[in-house]
């Protein structure tokens, strides 16, 4: 009997994880009794239910076996239905949503306590007079700091309605006592566009990290102040950029396209389609586009990236891109939780679908798929590229097209060696560059004072001392002996570039960033060398 026990909760979680999904916010216009009683295989796990409830001998966690089982049922759908804990939904749904209701602060939990690394940009804090170094020790006479402080009960201190106000107490260097200050809460941007600006005279730069809500309104915020300056050209970085909403995927395309020109059209699985087209509202039509991909460009870049390359627009930049094509619709499971299930596949204009194949049951292997790239050696050569013959495509004026597995560049950018170094890597994961930096400010904020955005990043250099301290920082840390030899310039670059963060914004760190990125180099030589798109790959 013991041998058998062991497979009770397995059997308890299936049948209620199957309850939960069938009973979810589908649209059913059947009541939950006639769903489960017209039904002999939704009775039987019914009953199955109540006599576990009854009967079994003991007392059985089912939270927890329906979070392990619901994840084992949709893995063994696709690799992109997914399900959502209560707990984690409102944070996901607020990542997404593009802003949320706080005090408008980026801080670390550094040694044990709150510490301000830099107010949100015309924010409540900030109007407040908390400034970057601060450490917040109260909220409300609450203790903020020791131990046992999670993030958890930091975030419940710190958020709230919009309009409460919060009462913080907070420690500054220099001053001889505590500081008071009053914070209104208000709506706090998450931003998904991390950087605008001009590489060249007439060459903009945007990057967008993923597609919320808010996404559409600023990219053309930037695009809008782009053009101002006299951007007839447009390099929109969608590196490492992992999708998101659709909708907003097709509005920016829409920017690009002339009118009636076909986005993208889905299709479910009773063979519906539906097709979205360009409308007349682009602003960008008659300009010069480069759109930036890599391995990690997923979803909605790879609807962006395949529309405009499907329309023989513009020119695809950088590598293969991710391969998904599969749409998702969120659901709601009634008790806080929800489920991302995948209802429709995504097609290029010419037709194609991106998904690349997998294997049900099988995630591991899909979602180290970079690690095979690696391996072929992909990245390096864009002739170890492996296409299907029989899922060649053409566009309009002649350019072929692959479908099966991400978007193929127009031009090919190997990966930077220097820039993937899996030491790096590593370093930047674990937040040391962004600690360091924080402690290289707090010893002497007004040090930086007087020194403008545009002359740290045009004239700063970080000294051999700051790399050395930077050095032994890693090996005090990671209770090593590393040394920064090999790729000390790389060092050098992301040390400025965090620093431009720490004092300014994402917009610096981008551009310090970018000075040495092969990538944008590449885009920008061909804005010069190519003034007719029409020239390339057709």
């Amino acid at each position: 009997m013991a041998t058998k026990n062991k497979y009770i909760p397995l059997i308890i979680g299936v049948a209620i994880a199957a309850g939960v999904v069938i009973g979810g916010k589908l649209n059913f216009t059947d009541t939950s009794d006639n769903l489960f009683t017209t039904n002999s295989k939704k009775d039987k796990i019914n009953r199955l239910i109540d006599y576990i409830d009854y009967e079994y001998v003991d007392d059985v966690n089912t939270d927890s076996i329906v979070d392990v089982t619901v994840n084992g049922i949709l893995d063994n759908l696709d690799p992109h239905s997914t399900y959502i804990p209560k707990e984690d939904l409102e944070r996901i749904t607020e990542n997404m949503k593009g802003d949320f209701v706080g005090v408008g602060i980026n801080f670390y939990t550094y040694r044990d306590t709150i510490t301000v690394v830099k107010p949100t940009e015309g924010g409540p804090s900030e109007r407040a007079g908390i400034i970057a170094g601060d450490r917040i020790l109260m909220a409300d006479g609450d203790t903020l700091y020791g131990k046992n402080i999670t993030n958890d009960l930091i975030t419940e201190k710190l958020k709230g309605d919009k309009n409460t106000k919060v009462k913080l107490t907070v420690f500054r260097k220099g001053e001889d006592d505590l500081l008071e200050f009053t914070v209104k809460r208000k709506d706090i941007p998450i931003k998904s566009v991390d950087a605008a600006y001009m590489l060249t005279d007439n060459l903009g730069y945007i990057k967008i990290n993923r597609f919320a809500e808010s996404t559409f309104n600023e990219f053309k915020d930037a695009l809008d102040e782009l053009q101002e300056q006299g951007a007839t050209k447009l390099a929109l970085d969608l590196r490492d950029n992992p999708g998101g909403f659709l909708g907003i995927a097709e509005q920016i395309a829409d920017e690009f396209l002339e009118d009636d020109k076909l986005i993208l059209f889905t299709r479910d699985k009773k063979g519906r389609e539906e097709r979205t087209y360009a409308t007349k509202r682009g602003d960008f039509e008659d300009g010069e586009i480069y759109i930036l991909i890599n391995e990690n460009s997923a979803s909605a870049s790879e609807v962006i990236a395949g529309a405009l390359q499907d329309n023989d627009k513009g020119i695809i930049v950088g590598r293969r891109s991710y391969g998904k094509g599969l749409v998702q619709r969120e659901m709601a499971l009634g008790d806080g939780s929800a489920v991302r299930l995948t209802v429709s596949r995504y097609y290029t204009p010419t037709g194609r679908s991106i998904q690349k194949p997998y294997t049900t049951g099988d995630n591991y292997s899909y979602y180290n798929d970079y690690y095979k790239r690696l391996r072929t050696g992909e990245l390096i050569d864009e002739k170890n590229i492996e296409v299907d013959d029989s899922l060649k495509f053409t566009t309009p004026k002649g350019k072929v097209v692959y479908g099966g597995g991400g978007i193929i560049p127009d031009v090919f950018v190997p990966v930077d060696r220097l820039f993937d170094n899996e030491t790096i890597n590593y370093l930047r994961r674990r937040g040391h560059f962004g600690y360091f930096v924080f402690e290289e400010l707090d010893k002497n904020r007004s040090v930086y004072k007087n020194v403008t955005k545009y002359d740290f990043i045009n004239n700063f250099e970080v000294s051999d001392d700051i790399v050395v301290r930077f050095q032994d920082f890693i090996n005090e840390r990671e209770r090593t002996n590393i040394t920064f030899v090999a790729y000390n310039d790389e060092i050098r670059r992301l040390i400025k570039a965090t620093l431009a963060r720490q004092l300014f914004d994402d917009n610096a760190f981008e551009e310090i960033i970018n000075k040495d990125d092969i990538m944008v180099e590449e885009v920008i030589l061909l804005s010069q060398e190519y003034p007719s798109l029409q020239t390339i790959k057709n």
